[in-house]
């Protein structure tokens, strides 16, 4: 099990043979009980997981929400949920959906600045929650939806998919082993051009549009699983007119020394990978850096070495696993996404942007 990323890591032992990728278990088969499930909104990446969310043995996609009855009657037609709610006599699809008594685990795949309000309201109906990334504006309201939960004895996790494929724990397997020695600079970065719509998501300040909010939680999740929690951050970014960043930079820096350097933009077309490099040789992720196929990696003065590794669906499924397997075995958090690393990184981000000059509609005054 990878280590908690707001945990700084332990010095590695010297460094040792890489071993052949570790077995990971099949996210398809079934763990225990049925879990029935509820989709909160019909987009593209809703759309993806559910098609992931149908290969688990033991999930029951039981109801969806959309705005329009169009929406929610296709969308619940092509994945075969039992209901499809919609907007409706003054009240949402999203708030019909959580007052579903057959919905157990609600899934958020909303933009952004609805998070909070939408996973709150169905914390509140007595739902456990999986919330797309990032899962709240900022981290003032992350901590108001984990108090929620906690007082209402709810499971809720914050969707950073990454985090549960197989790469990612290959990666922290050769860290752990020392096969690359300490680790002292980590670079990551996320991004393409986006053109210009003022009526996109992505292009809107008050929906936390710009490169930052949407993109730089990959690139810190490598950092702060490869490295710990940052003793310091420094930001720097470039804000388009209309107040949306367009592209930043992130830099983490370590007591001991050690340092990351971190860019997402939505005005260029970045690689897309990590890279760590150690005292004893380096490692590199293929593209994209949030579901890498392959690694490559150097230890010591041996050839560098490729790992491969086989899709499951669209990747999702790893993700939902763990959330099937911590609502049978009766878990509030997730020992893999505890909700402590889901506000480390919201509080970097509060400071990144603060440095920045950025600011969204739900920023308190």
């Amino acid at each position: 099990m990878p280590p908690a990323p707001s945990t700084a890591p332990a010095d590695p032992p010297a460094p040792a043979a890489l071993s052949a990728p570790a077995e990971r278990d099949d996210p398809t088969a079934a763990t225990g009980r049925p879990v029935r499930w509820g989709v909160v909104a019909t987009g593209s990446i809703a759309g993806r997981v559910v098609e992931d969310l149908a290969l688990l043995d033991d999930a029951v996609l039981t109801a969806v929400s959309s705005r329009s009855a169009t929406s929610a009657a296709a969308f619940a037609g092509r994945f075969g949920a039992v209901r499809g709610y919609h907007d409706h006599g003054g009240t949402t699809g999203w708030e019909r959906l959580v007052a579903d008594p057959d919905v157990e685990v609600v899934y958020v795949a909303t933009p952004h600045a609805q998070h909070r309000a939408v996973a709150g309201a169905a914390l509140a109906a007595g739902k456990h929650v999986l919330c797309e990334k990032p899962l709240t504006m900022n981290a003032r309201e992350a901590r108001e939806l984990r108090e929620l939960a906690r007082d209402r004895g709810l499971f809720l996790m914050e969707a950073v998919w990454t985090r549960f494929l197989p790469s990612f724990g290959r990666v922290l397997d050769v860290v752990r082993s020392g096969a690359i020695g300490r680790v002292r600079w980590l670079q990551a970065d996320l991004g393409a051009p986006v053109p210009f719509d003022r009526a996109s998501r992505i292009w809107d300040p008050a929906a936390g549009g710009g490169a930052l909010l949407d993109l730089a939680v990959y690139p810190l999740t490598w950092a702060l699983a490869a490295l710990g929690a940052p003793d310091g951050i420094t930001a720097r970014g470039v804000l388009h007119e209309d107040g949306v960043d367009l592209h930043n930079g992130l830099t983490l820096s370590y007591a001991d020394g050690a340092h990351a350097h971190l860019t997402t933009s939505i005005e260029a077309d970045c690689p897309g990978t990590v890279t760590l490099s150690g005292t004893d040789g380096w490692l590199r992720t293929g593209a994209p850096l949030y579901n890498p196929g392959e690694l490559v990696v150097r230890s010591g003065r041996a050839a560098p070495r490729t790992e491969r590794f086989q899709p499951v669906g669209h990747g999702f499924a790893h993700e939902l696993r763990e959330v099937t397997r911590c609502l049978q075995a009766g878990l509030t958090e997730s020992p893999r996404m505890p909700l402590a690393d889901t506000v480390l990184v919201l509080e970097l981000l509060d400071e990144a942007r603060r440095q920045m000059g950025l600011r969204y509609r739900s920023d308190a005054p």
